[in-house]
């Protein structure tokens, strides 16, 4: 909590209501908030069937696959920036085949952003639903089977309304985590107003410069993320 005591006292409080409806900060609000949610999208869009497949599935390398998935838990998040550009740069594995067959490039770009905090987030997801699968009784998939539902028909109509409370852990801890990315950000996405600055971006270039404006951006993220997380909290997890 003293972290947290130390920006409320040294918060600028005369000036805050100026300083709050800079261009500069709204727009990094605006750009956060959007790609924490882009990112959150996709980490369900692939990270559900993923847990699916860790969980119910036996296929040789399973385990690896579930290692290689937890890794950016722990791997720095630079690291993680320094791979994706390797990965999908101009010069990298597949970003110089994107480039030269569709014009396309991911770095440094707003759909970067997405992809390097999608990168980090997606453990937290996959970890959480893979876990609330494992809980889930598979004989009531059995028993849907039996009774002529098809495979998606079960998981869509039995499974996911069991594994939901899981999901939306799942899709809050992946949102919260994507809106507080730095370091795959930075590196991968560099540090660009309005295309690629996010708040956590914004605060580290606010602090060489001006530490009250350093101060207003943390109370800012902080602000919303406490909401959000609250209110999510309350709306998905509340009757879990």
């Amino acid at each position: 909590m003293l972290p947290l005591a130390g920006l409320l006292i040294r918060a600028p409080w005369t000036t805050l209501p100026q300083r709050l409806t800079e261009p500069g900060v709204l727009a990094a609000l605006r750009l956060s908030l959007l790609t924490a949610t882009l990112a959150t999208v996709v980490c369900l869009l692939l990270g559900v069937p993923l847990a699916w497949l860790l969980a119910r599935a036996r296929f040789p390398g399973r385990r690896l696959v579930r290692a290689l998935v937890t890794v950016p838990l722990v791997l720095p998040p630079v690291v993680g920036g320094v791979a994706l550009l390797l990965v999908f740069g101009r010069r990298g594995l597949v970003g110089g085949w994107l480039d030269a067959t569709f014009g396309f490039s991911l770095p440094f770009t707003t759909t970067g952003v997405v992809v390097a905090e999608a990168f980090v987030a997606m453990p937290f997801l996959v970890i959480s639903v893979e876990g609330a699968l494992r809980g889930a009784d598979p004989r009531f998939e059995e028993a849907a089977a039996t009774l002529g539902a098809s495979r998606w028909t079960a998981f869509r109509r039995v499974t996911l309304p069991l594994i939901g409370p899981g999901v939306a852990a799942g899709a809050v801890l992946c949102w919260a985590r994507a809106l507080g990315e730095f370091g795959a950000t930075i590196t991968f996405a560099g540090n660009f107003p309005g295309r690629t600055q996010t708040m956590p971006l914004a605060v580290y270039l606010a602090l060489e410069q001006d530490l009250d404006a350093a101060i207003v951006l943390s109370l800012v993220l902080l602000v919303v993320s406490v909401v959000i997380l609250a209110g999510l909290r309350d709306r998905w997890l509340g009757t879990s």
